[in-house]
């Protein structure tokens, strides 16, 4: 099925499911409960305050909350009027997210005071200037920086659904539905363009290869900002019925609650989440019978830990995956009845329709086997870079070819094994972190002449960062003083976990910073 086809735009897939699931529930939140029919009228009212609002096609619209119901209404709404979703990381301080609003031409920024953090406020004191400030919502109640609270903007849809549906009918899946910023190894973020149709033919293959079914709970953990908690989350859930419970906050115990409570038989998430539940002391009194389906990615698996969510989790189907978010964030995938050996070594094969290979530094394929770098072409690579030309042109070649600069090989049967993630960069916990924007973010403060930044593993993240600092001179800099500035100006993600000050930093000929070396002297120095 091509659910391209089927289901046009991503507002549409709501209104099918209204006429298909009607008053089965759609949405848990707290003590909140929408039918789909309901969760349809909320995107029509939502879809005619965008209007109202003067949301229309292309305009781009920043969206900077914690996973919720109000996120959800405000993204259809805005993409129900012909705009574009730019999702905004919500662990970003004020610096990165005016880079993003102000690199993507946003017209208008929907915001929730999340963790003590009131973004529009922020924002308007950090960058009073930028575009997006002319229109602000907020996602609550009450109004903090924006200039609406939640009810006043839903207000200013309502009565108007016809013009709504007239908006909907004008979406098909060529247009742009969303644009994903991911950091770069540049420096800068760079936005990828993305279409409803992909998210819609990549999302509703994998939910459908999965088994998701109308009697599914899915308890959405993966912030909605990344594909992997929006399409691969509520996306591929309202595709099939399922209900969604979206989690804010990852918080082990709760979400054990929720699972007992709500029966949830669908949780997909980083490794982290699964060690978290694993390890939590109230695990073995829950009954977790209702877990059906799982995926993790965004690093290696341990076949152990597979073994242990069968076991002791009670999930039936564990599935790995490999994406990146200029490829709608799914390339492979493991499939139903692979071996537990084959999800862990492995992140499958090629989902339909997309081609993978892999290619020496000359640019010539290589045989199964050998490592080279994966290279996708398909429907599901980006549109573009935002507005950049020349990165696009770099990153997709004239042949249609993605080159990932991801490093791999494929196995005799076709399952593709990652043996690198991009060159330099990590993963802390689920989240891509990039040296080169840490390391531009880091020489911002006063006090550091050099840095560079490199990956080292952690028991639990799975990889954090380390900082080789030189110091400015005469500068009186300890190891805790580097991480708080940090704090103060980077997403948690990204704050170095360590610190070693050098006095120069190595270089080869050509002054590139030898980043192994600086691996190998981190690792030396743990050793001793």
């Amino acid at each position: 099925m091509r659910h391209d086809l089927e289901f046009r735009s991503i507002p549409n897939v709501v209104r099918v499911a209204a006429q298909r699931f009607a008053d089965a529930t759609a949405l848990v939140e707290a003590d909140r409960r929408l039918s789909f029919r309901e969760l349809r009228d909320h995107m029509l009212r939502a879809v005619s305050a965008a209007q109202a609002l003067g949301i229309g096609p292309g305009d781009r619209v920043g969206l900077c909350a914690p996973n919720s119901v109000e996120w959800i209404v405000a993204a259809l709404g805005i993409q129900g009027a012909g705009g574009v979703v730019v999702p905004l990381n919500t662990r970003f301080k004020e610096q990165e997210l005016s880079y993003i609003l102000r690199r993507s031409g946003a017209k208008a920024l929907f915001a929730a005071s999340f963790v003590g953090n009131d973004y529009t406020t922020g924002l308007k004191r950090a960058d009073p200037s930028l575009p997006a400030l002319r229109t602000t919502v907020s996602l609550l109640e009450t109004p903090g920086g924006a200039d609406l609270t939640w009810n006043a903007f839903m207000d200013l849809g309502t009565g108007r659904p016809s013009a709504a549906h007239e908006a909907v009918d004008r979406l098909g899946p060529d247009d742009v539905s969303d644009v994903m910023f991911t950091s770069g190894t540049t420096g800068h973020p760079k936005g990828v363009v993305l279409t409803h149709g992909q998210s819609l033919r990549a999302y509703g293959w994998m939910s459908t290869e999965y088994g998701f079914r109308t009697s599914d709970r899915f308890l959405v953990v993966p912030p909605f900002f990344h594909c992997f908690g929006y399409k691969a989350g509520w996306l591929s859930s309202f595709l099939h019925g399922v209900t969604v419970l979206p989690m804010a906050v990852f918080d082990a115990g709760r979400a054990l609650e929720l699972i007992e409570r709500e029966r949830v038989s669908i949780l997909l998430g980083p490794p982290t989440v699964f060690h978290d539940l694993l390890r939590h002391p109230g695990r073995p009194d829950r009954d977790l019978s209702s877990l059906r389906v799982s995926m993790t990615g965004g690093s290696t698996i341990p076949g152990s830990l597979i073994h242990a969510m069968k076991k002791d989790l009670s999930f039936d189907i564990v599935l790995s995956a490999y994406g990146l978010t200029e490829a709608t964030a799914l390339v492979t995938s493991t499939r139903v009845g692979d071996t537990e050996e084959t999800v862990a070594r492995t992140t499958g094969r090629p989902v339909p329709d997309v081609e993978v290979r892999l290619t020496d530094t000359s640019g010539a394929e290589v045989p199964p086997g050998q490592d080279g770098e994966i290279q996708v072409r398909g429907y599901n690579v980006m549109r573009s870079y935002w507005d950049d030309p020349q990165e696009t042109a770099a990153a997709v070649d004239a042949d249609g070819w993605l080159h990932t600069g991801d490093i791999g090989h494929l196995d005799a049967a076709g399952n593709l094994v990652i043996v690198d993630r991009k060159k330099e960069m990590y993963i802390v916990g689920g989240f891509n972190a990039y040296p080169a924007e840490i390391e531009k973010l880091l020489l911002a403060c006063e006090h550091i002449t050099q840095v560079a930044v490199v990956g080292v593993p952690d028991a639990r993240l799975g990889e954090v960062g380390c900082a080789f600092v030189v110091p400015a001179p005469g500068a009186d800099l300890t190891a805790e003083d580097v991480v708080a500035w940090a704090r103060a100006y980077m997403a948690n993600f990204k704050v170095p976990r360590h610190v070693r000050f050098v006095d120069a930093l190595p270089r080869n000929a050509g002054l590139k910073v030898l980043k192994d070396d600086l691996r190998a002297r981190y690792q030396q120095g743990e050793a001793r």
